[in-house]
């Protein structure tokens, strides 16, 4: 017993070591760099900074552009917000129905779904097909792109879970006089919480981090995003490498809180459906 609380032991400590050189380590590296002078952080030392400017580099970075860096978190929260919610909606719907109804079909649509996932995304043909739909540049053209490519994904999710999900429910609903919209809305889809909120968060954070989707469909700063704010402050000919830390750190900030708060439901959806489906 003791032999084994001493392993458990190391291996705990190892693993906090590892988490903070990973992530803390880098974290602390950026904040530093976002606290200096132009001069300082332009070595990209790993060192104290020797003048903190800090808020003066928040400051500038809020006002760089006429704010541009208002208008991207603007653009960014839109096309996370509709476009997870769109991924949400259509994914949760096709994996009820994969795991709920087995037909001749079902084998070519899993090899569709695992496609989505292997095959890479096909940036010209894309941008054909915005520009004959007169989407290409736009936010809602961006936002079908994004719910597109988590699809895949959050399909395989949402299959998983309602496999664990029993089929007498449903029956039990349809005797009650239920339709199939209402019993999906309002008897399955409560049930697939944990896998929604993991949906949710995996995907917003893909899409709020996403640089070359918006570099290559979204162009443009009307429309630029959070990501894209990061060219203001690098060039060929010079860069601000305190700026550009400090932006980012502003990046950071949202995914960041966004798993705090929910790294449970995270494991939750994702182990959900690891014993059936």
């Amino acid at each position: 017993m003791t032999s084994a609380r001493t392993r458990a032991w190391i291996v705990g400590t190892i693993a906090i070591i590892v988490s903070i050189v990973v992530f803390l380590v880098p974290f602390v590296f950026v904040i530093l760099q976002a606290s200096k002078a132009p001069a300082d952080a332009s070595t990209l030392a790993f060192s104290w900074p020797t003048h903190w400017q800090f808020f003066a580099n928040l400051r500038a970075v809020l006002q760089t552009n006429d704010g541009i860096i208002w208008r991207a978190f603007f653009n960014s929260a839109i096309l996370t917000v509709t476009s997870v919610t769109i991924t949400v909606v259509l994914a949760a719907m096709a994996g009820y129905v994969l795991a709920r109804r087995k037909s001749k079909w079902n084998a070519a649509v899993n090899f569709f779904v695992l496609a989505g996932l292997i095959v890479p995304p096909a940036v010209v043909p894309t941008i054909w097909v915005l520009q004959r739909l007169r989407l290409f540049g736009t936010l809602p053209g961006m936002i079908l792109i994004e719910a597109t490519f988590g699809l895949s994904f959050s399909i395989l999710l949402f299959r998983a879970f309602v496999g664990n999900i029993p089929r007498e429910l449903d029956e039990a609903a349809v005797l009650d006089g239920a339709g199939p919209l209402r019993l999906f809305f309002r008897v399955v889809l409560p049930l697939l919480r944990p896998v929604v909120v993991t949906v949710i968060v995996v995907q917003a954070v893909f899409v709020f981090n996403d640089f070359a989707g918006p570099l290559y469909f979204l162009p443009g700063n009307e429309n630029a995003t959070v990501q894209l704010t990061l060219f203001t402050f690098q060039g060929q000919n010079i860069s601000y490498y305190n700026l550009l830390f400090m932006d980012i750190l502003l990046i950071t900030i949202p995914p960041l809180i966004a798993y705090i708060f929910s790294n449970r439901q995270i494991v939750a959806g994702l182990t959900s459906g690891a014993i059936k489906g």
